[in-house]
């Protein structure tokens, strides 16, 4: 078992990963970012043709400006590498991001719709989060070029091609749709109404891939890429939670009800690949889980909440890599930068796990894969969506406080502090008003304490008229159990106590993130 795991807390966890972002820019390369990034056993960064400053910085501005906003400490001048690989990327024939099809390039003239989403989050982010106007205006631009070139019958119209552009096009669900969610967030910090027209006119098309029922056709979804799967899902909930469309909302739920657990397991866990069901996971689609369950939760309770908080305790924070002991020194006199110092780089990296651990030993033995990563958009991914997390932590609405997820938090309203294991959570509010504290539904009822006058309600404890800078105790106990998840065909057990994992079946491989049940 790897040391350190599971030893940080959500705050940590986005502290770590903004550090790995600013890891993650290649000095022979005017510091552009990398994409790929291999652990072991041959630990090196590398470019990507399809995915790299058309897609990367997107992923990461979005994660380490949402962090900033947050109150985090970022790296600024990787903030700015980000932003300028940004802006190269929509230097191209068309308002669209691109990437260099060769890093010798030397502009980007390859169009992949799949990275129309990254592209706009970068702009949104750099819009919302610094008021940047050359970003606002790219973004109309976008959407403007979108509307005349694509979304008359949702297909590109050939323009493209007729500058010299190489495109490469997916599947809709992998391509365009995945679009809706940054559309979304732009439209709400900008006001610019033809956003949201974009975001509605895909959405309408994306609900047809999520039947009523909520079951998961994989010939109706198109594509095995189960991280677009997941994001035009948590993209849909955005939109209908911005919009109040009580029926996509309905949609949506009844896909996180039934067919997402085609994709992912109790702890949050999610296939990377539809087709294949190998061990192989993905952070990124865990976050855009979590995101789906936090929207959810505001709409239809407690028990929502309760999965985002398994989600982050029992498979996203125990993923980050934090222990790097086990990646090989690689500092080599004139090796190139990508080889440069990889384990402190990759320090705070997510990436491609197994619900036990680094090394999938069905992804080793079904493909030949016999490599750790953790790719660099990943980290962006998966630390935009903690941030989200930490925002939905607690709420202050209509003079009541809510404790949705039982994570250290502190605004100008509450200060939240936890010691997890000992079964105690602190709270003081600096308000007057209703507290409302969430109860797992795993607490025993008996044996729960709090300082303040208080009851038990359904999936509350509620303390009526808490004292304005007086803190709360509240105790409990945190129950064992036992569970069984479906895997790769099989299944694997694992031990939890309240929603942190103690142990799990591992198939005998190295890397892990707990000890061996």
């Amino acid at each position: 078992m790897l040391k350190d795991v599971n030893s940080e807390d959500l705050r940590g966890a986005i502290e770590l990963a903004c550090r790995a972002m600013a890891g993650a820019l290649n000095a022979d390369d005017g510091e552009m970012p990398f994409f790929s990034a291999t652990a072991w056993p041959d630990p090196h960064l590398s470019f990507s043709r399809h995915h790299g400053e058309s897609h990367v910085p997107g992923r990461h501005l979005n994660a380490l400006l949402n962090a900033k906003d947050l109150g985090f400490s970022v790296d600024e001048h990787a903030v700015r590498c980000e932003e300028r690989a940004a802006f190269f990327s929509f230097s191209g024939a068309a308002p669209l991001p691109m990437s260099r099809y060769e890093i010798s390039d030397p502009g980007p003239h390859f169009f992949l719709d799949h990275n129309c989403r990254e592209g706009m989050f970068a702009l949104y982010a750099l819009s919302r989060f610094e008021g940047n106007e050359k970003a606002d205006r790219l973004a109309q631009e976008m959407i403007a070029y979108i509307n005349e070139h694509f979304l008359p019958d949702f297909s590109w119209d050939g323009d493209l091609e007729s500058r010299g552009v190489r495109t490469m096009l997916s599947p809709f669900i992998a391509g365009m749709a995945r679009m809706i969610g940054p559309l979304v967030k732009y439209c709400v910090s900008s006001g610019r109404e033809p956003a949201l027209t974009l975001a509605r006119a895909l959405a309408d098309r994306a609900l047809a891939h999520y039947p009523e029922d909520g079951s998961f056709d994989p010939v109706r979804i198109g594509t095995s890429h189960a991280h677009s799967i997941t994001c035009v899902l948590s993209s849909l909930a955005q939109l209908a939670d911005e919009t109040g469309d009580a029926g996509m909302l309905s949609r949506v739920k009844a896909f996180y009800d039934d067919g997402l657990h085609e994709l992912h397991n109790e702890l949050g866990w999610c296939y990377e690949d539809t087709g294949r069901r190998t061990g192989r996971g993905e952070v990124n689609n865990s976050g855009d889980i979590l995101e789906t369950a936090l929207i959810l939760g505001k709409h239809f309770g407690a028990a929502y909440y309760e999965d985002a908080e398994r989600y982050i305790r029992a498979h996203i924070l125990p993923s980050q890599l934090r222990d790097v002991s086990f990646i090989p020194d690689t500092e080599e006199a004139g090796a190139p930068n990508g080889r440069h110092h990889v384990a402190q780089r990759l320090r705070g990296a997510f990436g491609f796990p197994a619900p036990y651990g680094h090394y999938p030993k069905r992804e080793s033995e079904s493909d030949g894969r016999r490599n750790i990563q953790f790719n660099l958009d990943i980290v962006g991914g998966a630390c935009a969506s903690l941030c989200e997390a930490c925002r939905a932590c607690v709420s202050y609405e209509e003079g009541v406080h809510r404790v949705q997820l039982l994570f250290d938090r502190e605004t100008e309203h509450i200060r939240v502090r936890t010691a997890y294991d000992a079964g105690e959570l602190s709270v003081t509010v600096k308000d007057p008003g209703p507290l409302y504290i969430r109860l797992p539904s795993w607490v025993d009822r008996t044996t729960l304490r709090c300082s303040a006058g208080s009851r038990a309600e359904n999936d509350w404890l509620i303390v009526e008229s808490p004292v304005p800078g007086e803190e709360i105790l509240i105790r409990y106990a945190l129950p064992e159990r036992e569970i069984l998840m479906p895997f790769g065909g099989g299944t694997l057990r694992a031990r939890l106590r309240g929603d942190r994992v103690l142990a799990m079946e591992n198939e005998g491989m190295p890397f892990t993130f707990f000890p061996e049940l």
